[in-house]
């Protein structure tokens, strides 16, 4: 038996740079790994793959990332063995916090753990891509510069040690949907990555706050206002900076101290009706 965490993401940074010939967008992201993470306790069983997640819904079955994740190393190192995956869900579904790749992830991880395949990273990686953009950097974690699909990955400094309010408001907002609406009307501001890696390699948080952007942000909360409504709170609750992360809707806030954390993770429990999670920032994998 062998236990993982899949580690939650935001973006502190995202950039659409144009449109791939494979149909993909590149782009270029800062993004940081969170300490909430969902559990995966991994057991060998004689053959095939099953799948239970204490949230009701999700699906169990090869559509599944991390179901998926298990079949891929099967499949790949000629594992005969099945395995039983058993997934406790902490991450909000469908949230712009990797939650699926994070699994997935964790999957992989744990396959290689389980059946000693002495996979690399680089390996668990490559095998990490074919499956989703996201879930190369759900296995490193950190603090990484993300291009390319978003698996090509530069290992960033740590980002500041910080406390993060997570506030997921009671809306679905589809991916595919969002860089399709990104592509009809991008907006007319992109990220300084350049200034923000410079301030962070200063350990200069503050700075870093100031540079946070998320060009799919005014896309989503056209559609979605209550995510602009989350980000003014979020301020008003003395956070460093307020944005979407990924696709969205979820808001984070950063924030410097705990007890402000805190208080406006109560808050926002007290006056909305959003999915709240008060974590903190994580460092790579293993640390």
């Amino acid at each position: 038996m062998v236990t993982i965490l899949g580690r939650a993401k935001i973006n502190l940074t995202l950039d659409i740079l144009g449109l791939r010939e494979d149909g993909f967008h590149e782009i270029a992201t800062v993004m940081q790994s969170l300490a909430l993470a969902d559990t995966l306790t991994l057991t060998r069983q004689e053959e095939g793959i099953t799948l239970r997640v204490d949230l009701p819904g999700l699906e169990t079955d090869e559509r599944n990332l991390a179901h998926r994740a298990a079949a891929l190393v099967r499949k790949e190192c000629g594992v005969r063995g099945g395995v039983h995956i058993d997934i406790t869900k902490r991450i909000p579904v469908a949230a712009g916090l990797a939650g699926g790749s994070a699994d997935a992830a964790a999957a992989l991880r744990g396959m290689n753990e389980l059946y000693a395949l002495g996979l690399s990273d680089d390996r668990l990686c490559t095998l990490g891509a074919q499956l989703g953009s996201d879930i190369p950097f759900a296995l490193m974690g950190g603090t990484v510069l993300a291009t390319g699909r978003g698996e090509v990955m530069q290992a960033l400094p740590d980002f500041p040690a910080t406390y993060v309010v997570l506030a997921k408001p009671p809306v679905a907002v589809s991916t595919p949907w969002a860089y399709r609406s990104y592509d009809a009307q991008p907006p007319g501001f992109h990220p300084d990555n350049a200034a923000f890696l410079e301030a962070l390699e200063r350990g200069d948080r503050m700075r870093c706050a100031e540079l946070v952007c998320n060009v799919l942000e005014p896309v989503t909360e056209t559609a979605h206002p209550v995510i602009a409504d989350y980000r003014t709170r979020m301020r008003a609750h003395g956070a460093l900076c307020a944005m979407m992360s990924g696709s969205g809707p979820t808001v984070f806030g950063l924030f410097a101290e705990e007890r402000a954390a805190a208080e406006a993770a109560e808050a926002f429990r007290l006056e909305t009706d959003a999915a709240v999670h008060l974590t903190c920032t994580a460092g790579k994998y293993g640390e």
